[in-house]
């Protein structure tokens, strides 16, 4: 089994940022990045990987999302 995970926490100490200053970065609801950050959200908004990938200025996906092999 595979799962998708967001690097929330990852992203905010590389780039060293709060989860506020990412939510108004993106304009993603902090509540929602929140739930990507601790694995509590089931569904992944493809819009907001682009805004975090754009925000942070990423080009690699891989910086922003990870494959867990179960």
């Amino acid at each position: 089994m595979v799962k998708v995970n967001i690097k929330i926490k990852q992203l905010l100490d590389t780039y060293n940022l709060s989860l506020r200053e990412l939510s108004r970065l993106t304009d993603i609801r902090h509540a929602a990045l929140s739930e990507l950050a601790n694995g509590k959200r089931q569904n992944i908004n493809f819009s907001h990987i682009e805004r975090i990938a754009e925000a942070l200025e990423i080009e690699d996906i891989r910086e922003i999302i990870d494959l867990e092999h179960r």
